[in-house]
């Protein structure tokens, strides 16, 4: 693996199998894990998503991931200081701002905060620390953005030098068309290159709509070595309900060996 390709998909995914449409069981879900972290794939960051809701019953088990990203899902949060929380995603409540939100929760300074907003130019002041989050999908057609919206967000983003994650919806790495849902999916390199693009200062929506797999392996291969390392500082990772799909389409596209 080269140094451009290390840059680019290193720690790119993070463990969502908690989640839909996978929705492991809690012992299952930790199982894997543990699995992925034995066979040490550089594309995964080994950060298990766990709703708030839950840590009771992923105290309750005999293995604990190495990193945890806590999803705020009622609002009284569960303390943590015993398990390795790194980040905590919220979403914003209507009329709150982020930094009213942020100092709700009184996170220690050793774990980053990610706020959920719309996909689109957020209307939003980002206090310093504090990362935004975007959903690229669900279980509805209404779910996935506009290829317009995601690029608002992502250009919003790098001007603004705001890191932020992606969640939902990119089940693979290149777009492509969801017969049962009637939509196109946004693929997750799509997405990758769509911040290079606007680290470059051009529009990402062509990338984003892109579905030529021929045209966006070649993009991959040419990202220059700065661009890759800037685009990845400001898109920390995204949650993926499968731990090895996003492994195996970077090597069947031959990204990664």
């Amino acid at each position: 693996m080269d140094v451009v390709t290390m840059n680019v998909y290193t720690a790119l995914v993070d463990d969502a199998g908690l989640f839909p449409p996978t929705s492991l069981h809690m012992d299952e879900a930790l199982a894997r894990n543990r699995r992925d972290l034995e066979h040490g794939s550089t594309v995964l960051t080994h950060r298990f998503l766990c709703p708030a809701s839950r840590l009771h019953r992923l105290r309750d088990m005999d293995y604990c991931p190495r990193r945890i990203g806590l999803i705020v899902d009622q609002e009284e949060v569960p303390g943590f200081d015993d398990l390795p929380v790194d980040f905590v995603e919220a979403a914003l409540p209507s009329g709150t701002t982020i930094d009213t939100l942020a100092r709700g929760l009184g996170l220690p300074a050793s774990v980053r905060l990610f706020v959920e907003v719309a996909a689109g130019r957020p209307g939003v002041d980002v206090p310093d620390g504090v990362g935004l989050k975007v959903r690229c999908g669900g279980l509805t057609a209404e779910a996935f953005p506009p290829a317009e919206h995601l690029s608002m967000f992502i250009k919003f983003c790098v001007e603004h030098d705001i890191p932020f994650k992606a969640t939902a919806g990119l089940h693979h790495a290149v777009r492509h068309f969801d017969p049962s849902l009637g939509v196109d999916r946004h693929g997750f390199l799509n997405l990758v290159l769509a911040v290079c693009e606007a680290v470059e200062g051009r529009d990402p929506v062509p990338v984003l709509r892109a579905t030529d797999v021929g045209h966006i392996v070649r993009l991959a291969k040419s990202v220059p070595e700065d661009t890759a390392k800037r685009a990845r500082r400001l898109l920390v990772s995204y949650g993926s309900c499968s731990t090895s799909t996003p492994v195996e389409d970077l090597r069947t596209l031959g990204l990664i060996t």
